[in-house]
């Protein structure tokens, strides 16, 4: 592939991405900000952001954190909230073909839901390029990185999210996201499955497992239907 070919992709990546990571921004700068107010020094939340990047995770950890560490409750905490990653590996996989090795670890470091969702909608109509897949990556990665860093900064004086009515925008994005996949009747049941486990999941055992529990309804709903039955020439 020529370098103009891979810089487009790149372009596309990131253009494709800057709606959904500038609607991240505010949750950054809370994130950054309720960091220091639990006492996390810039430095520690910053190298949080870029080894984890993982905003729910992060949101999870900061919101339990104390001194000492609960080294153990925040791993266990950051390991079920992030199950789900297994679940889109698994979709993306096959779809990354003519992904080098190296390149293929750099995907899974940099997943996250958001770029999972514009990928695999970009699979339904051209294939996945490492331009474009790092371009979506890179792109929420920076944004996201000095997002935090400036709610560090920012500190205190930053309100929260639902008092200015930011807090439904993050979630409003994702579902148009998972809402472009509903081509057909198929994506119903599905859809319904993995919202009713969720839901049951969380209002019986709380947590976070209503993530994982909602990712396996899916699954097993679309492994159920019956096989899409293809027009004859």
């Amino acid at each position: 592939m020529s370098m103009s070919s891979v810089l487009r992709d790149v372009r596309l990546g990131v253009i494709g991405i800057l709606p959904i990571a500038l609607a991240a921004v505010p949750f950054g700068l809370l994130l950054g900000s309720e960091a220091v107010r639990r006492g996390l020094s810039p430095a520690e939340i910053s190298l949080m952001s870029m080894i984890v990047f993982a905003g729910s995770a992060q949101f999870l950890t900061v919101s339990i954190w104390s001194h000492p560490a609960p080294w153990a409750a925040l791993a266990l905490a950051a390991f079920l909230i992030n199950l789900r990653h297994v679940l889109m590996s698994a979709s993306l996989s096959p779809k990354l073909k003519h992904f080098r090795s190296s390149q293929k670890a750099l995907v899974a470091f940099l997943l996250a839901d958001e770029i999972w969702a514009l990928n695999e909608r970009r699979a339904m109509i051209h294939q996945i390029t490492p331009g474009f897949y790092f371009g979506t990556a890179l792109g929420l990665y920076v944004i996201w990185l000095a997002a935090t860093i400036a709610g560090t900064v920012l500190g205190e004086t930053l309100p929260a999210p639902e008092t200015i009515g930011f807090d439904f925008v993050f979630a409003a994005l994702f579902i148009s996201l998972v809402t472009g996949f509903a081509k057909t009747w198929r994506a119903l049941p599905v859809v319904i499955s993995s919202l009713a486990a969720s839901l049951l999941f969380k209002s019986v055992f709380g947590g976070t497992g209503f993530i994982v529990a909602g990712g396996l309804a899916g699954m097993i709903a679309a492994a159920l239907l019956p096989p899409e039955q293809k027009e004859a020439p």
